[in-house]
């Protein structure tokens, strides 16, 4: 079966020649694939080390390639999941990261990047404490996982509203766009609540909401715009919760653990949490890895419904919505 490209997607990585051995075996040498490290290793990035976009095509057989529009990597270059990375900080802190590898046409490893999933700040060292292949793709599945958090009120076909904690498989879920739908599966996670995995909390009444709700950085918000307050041509507008972070009714809740709660159903859903329009899971070429291999083996059939969904509305860029009165304009534009 011949695989075809998803949209591209933009990560912002270290390159590898930034981060390098300052005491170990390999002292000196940069980040390497994962047959190269060695556990005990202490690396630091260097002064002026930056992060570079990225620009990845997920495939439907669970490769990557490179896209254009990077500022690394060389467009159609094969880029792999190589490695699941733990450091641990001076001060006892864990940081998660992501050893990611590109080859070239002979499959020769021609670069390798750093997916930091945490806060990493230059000249402090980073003791390497943990490797795994197999977890790599899983993390970076789980980053992409669009959840919410323990505590969210769901609406149920029947109108009641459900914490997530105590919905089960076969409860039906009121959805926008199908009506009473059945959840098929709940996912479960308890993360550190740091940098990719750090939620994002929109205080009650801030865009209509009846309660916080609280959700992962790159969860997709529903927004119905009676009126085209963004500029954007369309109505129906979907907008990443980090997008909209102003520091005072949106935030980041950084530090300690954090349950998140994943939701599949036949269809990519637009769903009801604390009473405003929110994505359900979407099922890709990334977050595949993320579902149980039995849970996949036994719901293949309806996954393709989400590969043929049609966009649930437009999503919106960050660029656009740089304004200090953005809120404000989409909870009226909601509303009036």
């Amino acid at each position: 079966m011949t695989a075809i490209d998803s949209p591209t997607q933009a990560i912002a990585v270290f390159p590898a020649q930034t981060f390098r051995v300052v005491q170990g075996a390999n002292l000196g040498d940069p980040l390497s694939d994962m047959e190269e490290m060695m556990l005990d290793d202490i690396y630091q990035l260097s002064p002026g080390a930056s992060r570079k976009r990225l620009v990845i095509a997920p495939r439907d057989d669970g490769t990557f390639r490179i896209a254009e529009g990077a500022e690394a990597g060389q467009p159609g270059a094969m880029l792999h999941l190589d490695s699941a990375l733990q450091f641990m900080t001076p001060d006892g802190r864990m940081i998660e990261a992501l050893g990611l590898v590109e080859t070239d046409a002979e499959e020769m490893i021609a670069a390798v990047y750093l997916l930091p999933l945490g806060p990493m700040t230059v000249e402090i060292d980073y003791t390497l404490v943990g490797m795994n292949r197999a977890a790599a793709a899983v993390k970076f599945a789980q980053v992409a996982s669009v959840s919410f958090t323990r505590g969210t009120r769901i609406t149920l076909a029947s109108g009641a509203q459900v914490r997530i904690e105590d919905l089960k498989v076969g409860d039906r879920v009121l959805t926008r766009d199908h009506g009473g739908q059945q959840v098929r599966w709940i996912g479960q996670s308890t993360l550190r609540a740091t940098g990719s995995f750090a939620p994002i909390v929109i205080r009650a009444g801030t865009l209509n909401n009846t309660g916080d709700l609280v959700v992962s950085p790159d969860h997709r918000l529903f927004v119905y715009q009676r009126s085209d307050a963004l500029g954007t041509g369309r109505p129906d507008l979907l907008i990443k919760a980090r997008h909209l972070v102003n520091g005072t009714t949106i935030y980041v809740q950084d530090g300690g653990f954090v349950d998140y709660f994943q939701l599949l159903f036949d269809h990519h859903e637009i769903i009801y949490a604390e009473g405003i329009a929110a994505e359900s899971l979407l099922v890709d070429p990334r977050t595949r890895a993320a579902l149980p291999p039995d849970l996949l083996a036994r719901i293949d059939p309806h996954l393709s419904d989400h590969a043929r969904s049609e966009a649930q509305g437009l999503d919106v860029q960050k660029s656009l919505l740089d304004r200090p009165d953005v809120i404000d304009l989409l909870r009226r534009a909601s509303t009036q």
